[in-house]
C-alpha cells in the first residue's frame, strides 16, 4: 500500500457494525466487564479508547512501526518517552531543538537526575564526543527546529548500535509522508501532532511510535501510569486531518520551494535555511533519507528591530506560535518558540535575534511572496 492510500485506509477503517466509514467518536471513560476481570478489549479510557486506539494503530502503520500511542500535546509525548530512563543516566540531544524540549530536559528531568549534553547532531564527531559510560539515548531532530540542520540519521543509529544506545527522532517537520526514521534505524519517532499531521491549527497532540513491541509495552506502562493520553474527540479531528497528509505536504513543499530560492536572491535577506536548496549543507543527505523537504524556511533579515517590523507587515503570515497548518504563519524563534533558551546559548547556535522562521501554507505561492515582499520592503 503506498503512502497516499495507507493515509485513507491505514490503521482502522470506519466500523464494521454500523458500515460508517470514519471510525465513530467513543466519547466514555469506563466499560462494561463480562465478569470480573473479563472486558471486551477496553476497561478505562486512559488505559485505552477504541478512537485513540485507531489514531494510535495508524501513525504506527504510517511510520512502519509496531505500536503507536497518542498523548495530549507533543510535550506529553516527549515527556513520556523520557519517563523510560533512570536518576544517572546521560542523554545526547540535539543542539537546534524545540526550545520547549529543551526546557523539559533542562529544567524538569535535569532535576530527576536524568542529564542532557547538547551537541550538533549533523555532525558524527560530536555525537560520538559526547557518549558517555552513563549514556543510554540519542535524542535528535532532523531537520532542526529552527535552523533545519539534517542529520544523517542512518549513520547515528550505527553510532547507537556500536555504543547499544536507543535512537529517538523527532520527525514533525517531515512527518512521515516525507520521512520514517524507524526504517533508518531509529528505535522511537516522536511527532508534535499538532502541527502537520493535524494541519487545521484545530487539535493539540502528540504521537509516538516503537519499532519493537518490548519497548511498546514499557512506553504503554508509562502512557497509562502517567496519563497523559488524547481524548477521543482530539484523536478523530487528528485522523480526520491527517487523510489530507499528503496532499498539503506536497503543496507545502513546492511553495516553500519557490519562496526559498526568491529569499536567497534578496540582498536585504543575509542567510537562507532550507533543506531543499543545493548549497544547503544537508541537502545531499536530506536527498539521501527523505522523499522530501518540507514546508518550514527560516531566514535572518539582520536584526531584531527589523525582524519585529517585517512580522507587523505581513497579511497573509500570521503571526503565531506553532507550525505545520494550512495558514501561512511567521514567528520570531528567539523571542517565541525558542525564548526559553538563554541567550548566550541562542548566539552560540546562530538563533539570532534577526532570525525569521516561516511554516508555508497552502495559499497561493504568488501572495505569499507578494505578502513577504511587501513586508520585507517597508
Amino acid at each position: 500500500m503506498r503512502m497516499d492510500t495507507k493515509l485513507i485506509h491505514g490503521g482502522v477503517f470506519g466500523d464494521e457494525r454500523t458500515g460508517a466509514v470514519s471510525v465513530p467518536i467513543y466519547q466514555v471513560s469506563t466499560y462494561k466487564q463480562d465478569a470480573i476481570g473479563q472486558h471486551r478489549g477496553y476497561e478505562y479510557s486512559r488505559t485505552g479508547n477504541p478512537t485513540r486506539a485507531a489514531l494510535e494503530q495508524l501513525i504506527a502503520d504510517l511510520e512502519n512501526g509496531s505500536r503507536g500511542f497518542a498523548f495530549s500535546s507533543g510535550m506529553a509525548a516527549i515527556s513520556t518517552v523520557l519517563a523510560l530512563f533512570d536518576r544517572g543516566d546521560h542523554l545526547v540531544v540535539g543542539d537546534d531543538i524545540y526550545g520547549g524540549t529543551y526546557r523539559v530536559l533542562s529544567r524538569v528531568f535535569n532535576r530527576m537526575g536524568v542529564e542532557a549534553a547538547f551537541v550538533d547532531t549533523s555532525d558524527l564527531e560530536a555525537v560520538r564526543g559526547a557518549i558517555r559510560p552513563e549514556t543510554k539515548a540519542v535524542f535528535l531532530e532532523t531537520p532542526s527546529n529552527p535552523l533545519l540542520k539534517v542529520t544523517d540519521i542512518a549513520a547515528v543509529a550505527a553510532i547507537c548500535r556500536e555504543h547499544d544506545l536507543m535512537l529517538i527522532v523527532d520527525n514533525t517537520f517531515l512527518t512521515p509522508y516525507w520521512q520514517n526514521p524507524l526504517d533508518l534505524g531509529a528505535d522511537i519517532v516522536v511527532h508534535s501532532a499538532t502541527k502537520y499531521l493535524g494541519g487545521h491549527s484545530d487539535v493539540v497532540a502528540g504521537l509516538a511510535v516503537v519499532k519493537e513491541e518490548a519497548l511498546g509495552e514499557s512506553i504503554h506502562f508509562l502512557q497509562n501510569s502517567i496519563g497523559g493520553i488524547l481524548p477521543p474527540q482530539d484523536s478523530w479531528l487528528l485522523m480526520r486531518g491527517m487523510k489530507t497528509l499528503g496532499l498539503r505536504m506536497r503543496q507545502h513543499e513546492e511553495s516553500a520551494r519557490t519562496l526559498a530560492e526568491w529569499l536567497v536572491k534578496r540582498v536585504d535577506v543575509t542567510s537562507v535555511f532550507y533543506p531543499g536548496l543545493n548549497d544547503h549543507p544537508g541537502h545531499d543527505i536530506a536527498t539521501r533519507q527523505a522523499r522530501g523537504f518540507g514546508g518550514m524556511i527560516s531566514f535572518d533579515v539582520g536584526n531584531g528591530e527589523r525582524a519585529e517590523q517585517v512580522l507587523g507587515r505581513t497579511r497573509w503570515f500570521t503571526l503565531a506560535e506553532s507550525l505545520g497548518a494550512v495558514e501561512s504563519l511567521i514567528s520570531v524563534p528567539a523571542r517565541m518558540t525558542h525564548a526559553s533558551i538563554p541567550p548566550e546559548r541562542r548566539r552560540e547556535l546562530g538563533i539570532s535575534d534577526g532570525l525569521v522562521r516561516i511554516s508555508v501554507g497552502v495559499e497561493d505561492v504568488n501572495d505569499l511572496m507578494e505578502d513577504l515582499e511587501l513586508a520585507l520592503n517597508g
